[in-house]
């Protein structure tokens, strides 16, 4: 930036001219002494500028951009109305915003400084206020190592010089109130280094952003939005959900379903045909791929630069709060994917924010993905933690969202994940375990908890971490929920077996039961299988494409009727053929072909019976709510067990995973009576061959399987049967 330097101006002055100056207000404003104000402006882009009550014009000082003008302190109130045209012609009327004090409470600053500010959004970022009667908007960022900070936007051709922020002292905070100013106004942080680099970000705490390639937040105005989910919220209050059916379709927004033109359907529409088809297949929950603000679609939204931001994509916040309210009142939870384990490098957003490792680590061995080409957010930082931890209360609080689901939780619990050795740092004990993100997540769970009672923290984490989902009070992390990914693992890898010899491989299913009640597990087929090589979710199964669509109705019957609550991606409900595409809508036309339409009948009739049936959500997570039946017939491949509610109710599951039909198999039973089949994966509706058991099923007084009575059953090929008895 070239100076103008000019002997008719103090040193200060100077560093306003060449945008160094960390405190503007000791130049700019008015300053009274001796009962006389100066008022001192800089506008680089003006012509000529007055004082709107009395016409008097303010003179420039000469060679500068500096107009300045001694006035009786009594002729001047305490904000003065400028009017002032700029040099392409443009006229403008404002209030000086250097006339206004300073507008963030101390108090709020110390909170959050301490890391205890839970609504710290509600300051930080953009926002419409008033000073002392006067409209504009307040700006405040957190940047401690920056030596200026100013606000650049479309309303001061982004020129640095102009809109320099007041610095708060040691709370690392910047401010600056703009009057005047209008929601709808794009801006960016200008951030002026200690080594007087100067670099563009976006805000990290916007609410709203332009749409991707362009990266600048959007000043929006208050909310206000009006719910009409009341109903919904104070339910979800008040609801035991350990003990509810959770079903949920997890979905990628910007693939589940285009317009005609291929182009993102708006989030309001999204709310209606997003809606109608939960409903009809009847899962009781949607999980989003983060729509928190990404430059990058590719990334799926895991990359995020916005953390308090619904991504423009798809259209404003008031769209997404539509698409929350409309499906709540049709009954349905809305869950977030939500990222705190680490942020991209993008130039623009948090790395090294003001010069230096803000958000981050500045050691790359901890603060720094090797394997995913990302930052790690320091949580051994007080601001740090209180930036993710406001940010989880925004989406609960601000668009009433149901739970978020933690992505990367494991990253986040050792220091040396995928990390060669002497690639890591040890913690304080010499042990592999980062405390700090641990201590980070049982306050984050704590929080939530205690704000929103009924809302959900779901952690994905794939090791034998202890008690993720027990209380923070019992030592456990304090997450409601953990997905099961021995389970999917287990079950995807037995299912791709050529069924001549599964029975080889009969641990994989059994193994499961020996630790599935030491969490609350969600049982996940997630976006994670059906990309990368891995093929779609039929795909995985094995023989001709009888066999592959009977394989693929079993395992979801085996999915629906195992302990646990269920997640099931996008398109996998109709048997999707192709692996995901991020960039393409699903293929939504399969849905007319038999095979594919008996996927999303049997899908929909077990959402049904599981919604229906206290035996199959009441115990989830409880050891009374399942009883093996035989778990030892490995050289038919058979697994048969009960599941039971609180009262002692039950269904029984038998699951033949061979094409080989079994005719006269006896299990033992519980109770003596009479057994109907209510339920066959293999029943001509869904696409199979239409064997089972059509009668009611009359127990024998024949000891069996340590049972005094049994009953004998026809078992369909590559089929599952479901009973109900009656006494």
């Amino acid at each position: 930036m070239k100076s103008q330097k000019t002997n008719t101006i103090s040193e200060a002055m100077q560093r306003i001219i060449d945008a160094c100056h960390h405190d503007p207000f000791e130049v700019l404003g008015c300053h009274v002494n001796a009962g006389v104000c100066q008022i001192n402006l800089f506008l680089p882009h003006a012509e000529k500028v007055s004082l709107a009550e009395s016409g008097q014009q303010i003179p420039r000082v000469s060679g500068t951009d500096f107009f300045s003008l001694s006035l009786p302190a009594d002729q001047v109130g305490d904000h003065y109305l400028l009017n002032w045209q700029d040099k392409f012609g443009q006229s403008h009327s404002n209030h000086d915003p250097y006339s206004f004090s300073a507008q963030l409470p101390e108090f709020d600053m110390h909170l959050f400084n301490e890391g205890k500010h839970r609504h710290v959004y509600r300051f930080f970022g953009s926002h419409s206020h008033q000073a002392e009667g006067i409209d504009g908007v307040l700006f405040a960022v957190w940047a401690p190592n920056a030596t200026r900070v100013s606000v650049v936007g479309n309303f001061n051709q982004w020129d640095g010089r102009i809109h320099p922020m007041r610095s708060r002292g040691g709370s690392g905070v910047w401010e600056l109130f703009i009057p005047e100013l209008k929601p709808g106004s794009l801006y960016k942080f200008e951030i002026r280094t200690q080594e007087g680099h100067v670099s563009l970000r976006t805000d990290p705490y916007g609410n709203y952003f332009q749409r991707r390639p362009e990266t600048a937040a959007v000043v929006i105005a208050d909310d206000h939005y009006s719910w009409q989910d009341e109903e919904w919220i104070n339910t979800r209050a008040t609801t035991n959900w350990q003990q509810q059916p959770m079903s949920v379709y997890e979905v990628h927004l910007g693939s589940w379903r285009r317009d005609e033109q291929g182009d993102f359907l708006n989030y309001r529409d999204l709310a209606h045909q997003l809606c109608d088809h939960v409903k009809a297949v009847g899962f009781t929950h949607i999980e989003l791929l983060p729509i928190t603000e990404h430059p990058f679609d590719g990334s799926w939204g895991y990359q995020t630069t916005g953390y308090f931001a619904p991504t423009s994509r798809f259209g404003t916040p008031d769209d997404f709060r539509y698409f929350i309210d409309h499906l709540h009142q049709n009954g349905i939870g809305v869950l977030l994917d939500w990222v705190p384990a680490h942020f991209p490098k993008d130039r623009h957003a948090l790395a090294e924010f003001d010069g230096t490792a803000l958000y981050e680590h500045e050691d790359p061995r901890k603060g720094e993905h090797r394997d995913w080409g990302t930052l790690i957010f320091n949580f051994g930082r007080n601001e740090v933690r209180n930036f993710l931890i406001s940010s989880a209360i925004y989406w609960l609080e601000e668009f009433h969202l149901d739970g978020l689901r933690v992505d990367a939780v494991a990253s986040m619990l050792y220091l040396d994940y995928s990390r060669e050795p002497g690639d890591w740092v040890p913690n304080q004990y010499g042990g592999r375990e980062n405390l700090e993100a641990v201590d980070f997540l049982r306050e984050l769970n704590s929080v939530t908890h205690d704000l929103h009672p009924g809302t959900m923290m779901i952690a994905e984490e794939s090791t034998a971490w202890p008690q993720v989902s027990r209380p923070t009070w019992l030592g456990g992390l304090g997450f409601s929920m953990k997905w099961n990914m021995g389970w999917m693992h287990d079950s995807l890898s037995y299912m791709s077996q050529d069924p001549i010899y599964r029975h080889y491989h009969h641990d994989l299913l059994t193994f499961g039961l020996l630790y599935a009640f030491t969490e609350n597990f969600v049982l996940p087929f997630s976006h994670d299988e059906v990309v990368h090589g891995k093929g779609s979710m039929i795909d995985k199964m094995p023989g001709d494409d009888w066999q592959r669509f009977a394989n693929l109705r079993l395992l979801y019957t085996y999915m629906f009727t195992y302990p646990g609550k269920k997640l099931l991606f996008m398109g996998s409900e109709f048997a999707q053929g192709r692996e995901w595409n991020d960039d393409d809508a699903l293929d939504w036309y399969l849905q007319d072909y038999p095979h594919h339409r008996g996927i999303t009948t049997l899908l929909t009739d077990l959402n049904r019976l599981y919604r229906e049936s206290p035996s199959l959500h009441q115990n989830e997570f409880e050891f009374s709510g399942f009883e093996w039946i035989d778990c030892h017939d490995s050289s038919q491949s058979i697994l048969s067990y009960a599941r039971k509610d609180r009262d002692g109710n039950e269904l029984l599951i038998v699951l033949n995973f061979t094409p080989v039909p079994r005719d006269n198999y006896r299990i033992g039973v519980n109770r003596p009576g009479q057994y109907q089949e209510i339920m066959n994966s293999d029943s001509e509706f869904y696409g199979g061959s239409n064997m089972g058991n059509g009668k009611p099923l009359d127990t024998e007084k024949v000891s069996w399987m340590g049972r005094d009575h049994s009953i004998i059953l026809t078992l369909p090929p590559l089929g599952a049967i479901i009973l109900k008895g009656s006494h």
